[in-house]
């Protein structure tokens, strides 16, 4: 560990109980589920079942911008339940999840560079070579750009708090190996973004490569001592792919543009995994390094 982590995780020595952090897990989802559902049924009472379940198949299919930003928005109640978790059963801030409030925006920002410069030379290279089609009219993207950005800065916010920040601080906080604070939140995030249902054979693809990016993320708020630098990656990695360039079939509904080939014509290797990976490897190495310049 280093010293900038040992100051990042402090927050959490005084509570880290195995049982503490089970509960607030365990509370976490409980809110999430409740706000949900209150949430659901609450439109389902003011706007009548038919329209309820028109705009859960919307949503399922995640073809227009009101499901996107539903979507995104559901996140909310992961903010909400971190929030009083960390309040009732651990006594401290929500921001201690975060870090230095300054620390974690220069890394945030410096992910936003190296990341953003790594992924947008990667989208050049695709649309040279293998081509796509547009999908929202780039005038409407723009216009929906500042909504679509604070979405994405909350969906990707809940999750950072929730596996790099939360789950990894209680976890360093108690166990000194990474290979339970790493490596445990870094798996469960890879595993719920298994997805047969809609991604069929390709859906172990997306858990590992869910589960790379949660051990660089990891890594990365180790090094530097901050959410920052993780919550960066993840902002850039899906807004190339929820805004800039999505499958087609998939959650396209604030896209720019869209592959040509729909998401279950797809085929993948074992190779083109690897290539896949290129980029999130080589933008985790840079940003590594700048980190560590500090």
């Amino acid at each position: 560990m280093t010293p900038r982590f040992h100051a990042f995780i402090a927050p959490a020595r005084a509570r880290a109980q195995i049982w503490r952090s089970l509960l607030g897990l365990v509370l976490i989802v409980l809110i999430y589920l409740v706000s949900l559902g209150a949430a659901l049924g609450l439109y389902a009472l003011l706007a009548g079942w038919g329209q309820t379940e028109a705009l859960l198949i919307s949503l399922g299919a995640g073809d227009s911008p009101r499901a996107i930003y539903i979507i995104l928005a559901s996140f909310l109640p992961i903010w909400l339940g971190l929030a009083l978790v960390c309040r009732w059963l651990h006594q401290r801030a929500l921001a201690t999840l975060i870090g230095p409030a300054a620390r974690a925006l220069r890394d945030f920002m410096r992910a936003v560079l190296v990341f953003g410069g790594i992924y947008g030379l990667g989208f050049a290279l695709y649309a040279v070579f293998e081509g796509s089609v547009p999908h929202l009219d780039w005038q409407v993207w723009a216009a929906l750009l500042p909504l679509t950005l604070l979405g994405l800065l909350i969906q990707t916010g809940a999750e950072e708090l929730l596996f790099r920040g939360y789950l990894q601080q209680q976890l360093a906080a108690r166990f000194a190996h990474p290979v339970i604070w790493a490596w445990i939140p870094a798996i469960l995030f890879g595993l719920l973004h298994f997805d047969p249902g809609s991604m069929g054979d390709l859906a172990p693809f997306a858990v590992i490569m869910a589960t790379a990016f949660g051990l660089f993320a990891a890594d990365l708020t180790a090094r530097s001592g901050s959410l920052g630098a993780a919550w960066g990656a993840h902002f850039i990695n899906n807004f190339f792919a929820m805004a800039l360039l999505t499958v087609q079939d998939g959650l396209g509904g604030v896209a720019l543009r869209s592959s040509k080939t729909p998401l279950a014509e797809m085929e993948l290797s074992y190779w083109v995994l690897a290539i896949e990976l290129l980029p999130m490897i080589l933008a985790w190495w840079l940003l590594r390094r700048w980190i560590n310049l500090r």
